[in-house]
């Protein structure tokens, strides 16, 4: 063991001289250190993801014990099973993703459904303001405060900020940082324009983009439909393989079996071919989403 520990110290020992001298890291990590503007533009990222999940007062240290909880469950069950090491270490990592995939499912969830509200809301938004004569913000707010619910938190942020400032940018801002929708982005770029500089023109582009939403989402939901024989049948990926190797536990001196060297190999052979199936699939069927192009 303590020869295994020195190899290991000089190997790490070896890789740090080496990085340093020849690519000038610093640090003790396994790669350079992130510049603050990345780090920054990073931490955005993992807010704007939460936000989109419909997780806004979620801090990411939180998420990360989350995880971390799931990871040790995970190894457990794996070595109760496998009663290896490696093999309980991989069955701990691929748990550890599942609340970052249900997470991830929320916000998609919670994305469709605003994706498919947008339309109708920016058509009230346009007879409101062609029909109605009423303002951009007092039709924006009124609304929103008819909005799906997921929604309606940014919507009464936003309004706290105009009610406080009367700075109709500062609002938009607000909006979009607190709705993280692509769609949102375009809706409020569009008010803020037509708010700012006028014109006659604003019933015309608010019906183009309501139109083009509703065709994005129409689009969506047609692709979504061919796939749900896929998404179904991408289960038993998971369901057979663990089925199986339960079974094995039950029959003879199954789990004695899981313990030899070769038992063992072949565990993490099957176990990593079970979880490249699992994403593969999950890649393929990933319906692209657009950018946020005016976003914070």
């Amino acid at each position: 063991m303590s020869a295994l520990l020195f190899s290991v110290a000089v190997a790490f020992g070896l890789y740090w001289s080496y990085t340093s001298l020849v690519f000038g890291w610093q640090g003790l990590g396994f790669g350079p250190r992130i510049a603050d503007d990345a780090l920054k533009r990073r931490r955005a990222d993992v807010d704007a993801w939460l936000t989109q999940a419909g997780l806004a007062d979620v801090k990411p240290r939180e998420f990360v014990a989350v995880v971390a909880v799931i990871l040790t469950l995970g190894a457990a069950l794996g070595y109760a099973i496998f009663a290896g090491p490696l093999p309980a270490l991989v069955v701990g990592g691929f748990a550890a993703s599942f609340p970052i995939a249900t997470y991830r499912l929320r916000r998609q969830r919670r994305i469709e459904r605003a994706q498919e509200a947008w339309p109708r809301m920016i058509e009230e938004i346009r007879l409101q303001t062609a029909s109605m004569g009423r303002s951009i913000p007092r039709a924006l707010f009124e609304v929103g405060r008819r909005g799906p619910e997921e929604l309606r938190p940014g919507f009464e942020a936003a309004h706290r900020e105009w009610l406080l400032t009367t700075d109709f940018a500062r609002t938009m801002y607000v909006l979009k940082e607190r709705l993280a929708d692509p769609t949102a982005d375009l809706a409020s770029e569009t008010l803020l324009i037509a708010h700012e500089l006028g014109g006659s023109d604003l019933d015309r582009r608010l019906e183009a983009l309501a139109e083009d939403r509703r065709q994005d989402v129409q689009g969506r939901k047609d692709a979504r439909a061919r796939q749900a024989g896929a998404r179904f049948a991408r289960i038993f990926v998971l369901a057979v393989p663990a089925g199986m190797a339960l079974a094995g536990i039950s029959i003879g001196d199954g789990r004695a079996a899981y313990q030899t060297a070769g038992g063992q190999l072949i565990v993490l052979v099957a176990l990593a071919m079970v979880i490249t199936c699992w994403v593969w699939a999950g890649r393929v069927m990933h319906l692209p989403e657009p950018d946020r192009v005016f976003s914070g």
